[in-house]
């Protein structure tokens, strides 16, 4: 199953998340396929204030170790961080359901 993993920074925190960045993405390169998608959401200003994360997990519960795993998370960075099942209804352009 699918899951959006939807996390926001709390504030004044990109130090923190630079910082973080070299493990956080050591993390991320070791997943592999389970993985499809992921990049930081940023403010008005282009500045990093937060992760989205497409994840493919047999269940919620795989996928909240996931994103507790994460080093950002370890590290206290996030302010929230909203994990959701998602159906794919379009991919690249076309219809797949």
């Amino acid at each position: 199953m699918l899951f959006a993993i939807h996390c926001t920074d709390k504030p004044a925190s990109l130090a923190l998340r630079m910082a973080t960045r070299p493990a956080h993405l050591e993390y991320l390169r070791g997943l592999g396929a389970p993985l499809v998608h992921g990049g930081p959401l940023l403010d008005p200003e282009g500045k990093p204030c937060g992760s989205l994360l497409l994840f493919e997990a047999a269940d919620r519960a795989a996928a909240e170790a996931f994103a507790a795993g994460d080093p950002y998370a370890k590290a206290g960075l996030f302010e929230s961080c909203v994990i959701r099942p998602l159906r794919t209804v379009f991919r690249d352009g076309v219809l797949v359901e």
